[in-house]
């Protein structure tokens, strides 16, 4: 790569192959393209079979890269009145809920895509369109949004794209920026799909590993231990924490967040929402639980989380608080556990039917400690959390690697394009 950040020389990017050389072009969208919309197609009207078709919905949930590499969504709808894609094409959305989520360029590399309504269709006469779709989704990207119109819903109009300047070099140097950019992708994916797949993996082995009241034991055991586990309360095993911030000692509110446990609540929401007077609400300390009533669709029966990011905390007394009793349960092997789905019945059993209101579970205080769950000796307790600690470090080393490629993506699209 040359490098021509510290170079006097106008239109040319701060990174570059070194066999090319020249100035970029200026160029206008219109100049460079044709312009058109595409043709009504609505998610009723897809199908199991039938005709590839895009819908501009489907560039903020299905098509993540700027290179559509495979079209999902078909239809059966008469083709002949819709608007065909033709390869090389690329398509940015009319819709969209803010002005930068509007600003999603993909390049179509394929012919006789169905495109739908509510997509603005450019149409290259020369130029490379992964290319044109890496420019306007990086270096362009605000310009776009710029031109987005509306407030509850943008629209993002063909007439309004024409006046966006582009930088474009040759078309060779174009097709090689595309393909280390499109290997970078495909690798992001890849690592993407490792993640998830491991995060499957440790679902499926906190199912297997735990045990449900009812099930006595669980569906593999790990070697060398034998015999039923033994049923507890949740009182048995865990004290409740009642101590409140006397004197608004510590400012650090949290809040649960499903995905990322006990955080910050100024971070996770960038204000406090909380109450102006924090005296009232319970101090955590690092290692305690708490737990969320609070349901949603993926965590129906509300979900527990444990400190581990600060050394402390305050909580709205709506949670339910607890730290665990280390000469009976392990501390790591309660979290996992908490994570798998083993529990859901028993706090089912106290819900009851209906038992919801304004979002949250209506679960008492002393019926949630009387749950009943059931759990092994504490060696067998340490060698399924060593497990299951084990697989987590091997997610985070591998998220640490995706944010490596993510970086580095970032990188190459500030530094490659003008």
């Amino acid at each position: 790569m040359t490098n021509n950040k510290d170079k006097k020389v106008l239109n040319v990017p701060n990174l570059r192959f070194p066999e090319f050389t020249g100035e970029w072009k200026k160029e206008r969208l219109d100049e460079i393209a044709e312009l058109s919309k595409g043709i009504g197609i609505s998610k009723e009207q897809l199908s199991s079979n039938g005709n590839p078709c895009i819908l501009y919905g489907e560039l903020y949930t299905k098509y993540k890269s700027e290179i559509i590499s495979e079209v999902i969504s078909k239809t059966n709808i008469e083709k002949n009145k819709l608007k065909h894609s033709k390869q090389n094409d690329v398509i940015i959305p009319c819709s969209g809920e803010t002005a930068v989520d509007i600003a999603v360029a993909r390049c179509v590399p394929f012919d006789n895509v169905l495109l739908g309504g509510d997509l603005n269709i450019i149409r290259l006469h020369k130029y490379d369109g992964a290319f044109m779709a890496y420019q306007l989704n990086s270096k362009r990207k605000i310009e776009i949004a710029k031109l987005a119109q509306g407030v509850s819903v943008v629209h993002l109009y063909g007439e309004n794209l024409k006046s966006i300047n582009t930088y474009n070099p040759s078309l060779q140097e174009q097709q090689k920026i595309v393909r280390l950019l499109s290997l970078l992708d495909e690798r992001i994916a890849t690592q993407n799909k490792i993640i998830e797949d491991l995060k499957k993996l440790k679902s499926a082995i906190c199912e297997k590993l735990f045990s449900s009241p009812k099930d006595k034991q669980p569906q593999i055991r790990l070697y060398g231990f034998f015999g039923d586990w033994h049923f507890v309360r949740l009182s048995d095993i865990c004290h409740r924490i009642c101590r409140k911030n006397t004197g608004e000692q510590c400012k650090q509110v949290l809040t649960i967040a499903a995905q990322y446990g006990l955080v910050s609540q100024e971070e996770f929401f960038n204000k406090n929402v909380a109450s102006e007077n924090l005296s009232g609400y319970y101090l955590l300390q690092k290692g305690d639980f708490a737990y969320n009533k609070s349901y949603s669709g993926d965590y129906v029966w509300g979900t527990v989380k444990r400190l581990d990011n600060y050394e402390q905390g305050v909580l709205s007394p709506l949670y339910i608080c607890f730290r665990p009793d280390p000469a009976r349960v392990d501390s790591d092997f309660l979290i996992y556990y908490f994570e798998s789905k083993k529990w859901h019945k028993t706090v089912a059993n106290i819900a009851g039917e209906g038992a919801r209101n304004h979002g949250l579970l209506n679960i008492s205080v002393v019926d949630y400690f009387n749950t009943i769950h059931c759990i092994p000796s504490m060696d067998e307790q340490k060698q399924i959390a060593q497990i299951i600690g084990t697989l987590l470090s091997k997610i985070a080393r591998e998220q640490r690697m995706l944010n490596c490629y993510a970086a580095q993506r970032q990188y190459l699209l500030r530094q490659m394009f003008i």
